[in-house]
C-alpha cells in the first residue's frame, strides 16, 4: 500500500505575495506615505536642507560677486561648505543616524550630494550659457531642482532610514 503524503497549502493575502515581487516597491512606497515619521523627516530634510540653501547662495554670490570667482568654481566652493553643513545637521537631527560611523555615513552622503549636484551643475551651466539668466538666481534654481534627488538618496542610501 503505497504512502500518500497530504499537503496542505495555504493562500497568502495579495499584499504578502507581491511583498517581494514587481509590486513591492510601489507598496514601500505608499506604506511609507502613511508613516507619520517620514513626514516629519521630510520636514526636518527640509529645514537642513533651507539653511544649506541658503549658505550655498550666500557663499555662491560671495564668491562671484566680490571675491570675483569664476561661477563654476563658485559652485564647488559653496558645495563643500554647504554639504559639511548639511551632513552634520541630517545625521544629528534629521535622520537621528549616529548608530554607524560618520565616515562611513559621510562617504555615502557624499557621493549622493555629489550626484545630486552634478544635476544641479548641469541645470546652473544650461541657464546661465541658455537664457543667459543671472547666475545667483540660476543657482537657487539648480539647487531646488536637485533637492528631491538628494533627499531620496540620502533617506534611503546614507543614513538608511
Amino acid at each position: 500500500m503505497a504512502d500518500t503524503a497530504t499537503t496542505t497549502t495555504v493562500e497568502l493575502p495579495f499584499r504578502a505575495r507581491v511583498r517581494h515581487g514587481v509590486h513591492a516597491g510601489r507598496l514601500r512606497v505608499r506604506d511609507g506615505v502613511r508613516q507619520g515619521h517620514n513626514w516629519l523627516q521630510l520636514m526636518r530634510f527640509a529645514a537642513v536642507g533651507a539653511s544649506g540653501y541658503v549658505l550655498n547662495l550666500a557663499v555662491f554670490a560671495a564668491c562671484v560677486h566680490v571675491l570675483a570667482i569664476d561661477y563654476r568654481l563658485a559652485f564647488v566652493v559653496a558645495f563643500v561648505i554647504s554639504v559639511v553643513n548639511n551632513f552634520w545637521w541630517n545625521r544629528h537631527w534629521t535622520f537621528d543616524a549616529k548608530h554607524e560611523h560618520p565616515i562611513f555615513q559621510g562617504t555615502r552622503f557624499f557621493a549622493v550630494s555629489v550626484i545630486a549636484q552634478a544635476f544641479a551643475y548641469a541645470v546652473l551651466v544650461a541657464l546661465v550659457s541658455g537664457p543667459g539668466l543671472a547666475k545667483v538666481v540660476a543657482q537657487a534654481v539648480a539647487l531646488a531642482a536637485a533637492t528631491p534627488l538628494s533627499f531620496v538618496g540620502q533617506k534611503l542610501w546614507s543614513f538608511r532610514a
